[in-house]
């Protein structure tokens, strides 16, 4: 039931991110197999950096069935010109997978005997460098450089995540769907409030 659980999750996960991607390539307005490549790289990049880093067996290499998924959405988003897809229902579903796809990278990772501090790190690798490499290849700004709340969701989920897994023996089920809301809430209040951490301030000059 938990293996089955986490691979429903990650396969929405890299659907979400991969339809954030696809979009990314239609407001850009390239052809279809730009839209297939954003789609692709924005989807599996998280997890791809963290199955690197821990070692593991890079999973869109063991199981082809996420660059379908990645095809697939990146195909329909072409065809149906992203029409009905308003920026910012992509959002609110970005903040959902953002928050899904942390615990899922956090539990793949401590499912290796990763030490648990290392494994929020990678939960919070796996939901946001996608996103990051897709900003980097269309030339707009990174969302990391907005102040906006996008990062912190991840480890908050993450860490939460590992935490009740960890120190509480918390069955996989709760302790995700506790991590996820709670993360959510905080990149909703980014969304919805406009939610940031403080800003440096540099000393001032007497």
């Amino acid at each position: 039931m938990e293996i089955s659980l986490i691979s429903v999750l990650d396969y929405a996960g890299v659907a979400t991110f991969a339809a954030s991607g696809a979009l990314m390539a239609a407001q850009k307005r390239q052809d279809v197999i730009t839209f297939i490549f954003f789609a692709a790289i924005t989807g599996v990049g998280g997890g791809t950096l963290r199955d690197l880093l821990i070692g593991a067996d890079v999973f869109w290499v063991v199981d082809a069935g996420y660059i379908v998924v990645c095809t697939i959405v990146a195909i329909l988003v072409y065809l149906t010109r992203g029409r009905g897809v308003h920026e910012q229902t992509l959002l609110w579903l970005d903040a959902v997978g953002l928050c899904v796809y942390a615990c899922v990278g956090a539990a793949k990772a401590l499912s290796l005997g990763v030490d648990p501090v290392i494994c929020v790190v990678m939960g919070a690798l796996t939901a946001t460098f996608g996103g990051i490499i897709r900003d980097v290849l269309a030339g707009v700004p990174s969302i990391l450089l907005s102040r906006e709340l996008y990062i912190t969701p991840a480890i908050a989920s993450a860490a939460l995540f590992v935490g009740l897994r960890t120190m509480m023996g918390m069955d996989w089920t709760w302790a995700s769907g506790i991590a996820v809301t709670v993360g959510f809430i905080i990149r909703g209040g980014a969304i919805r409030w406009k939610w940031h951490l403080p800003a440096f301030e540099p000393p001032k000059r007497p």
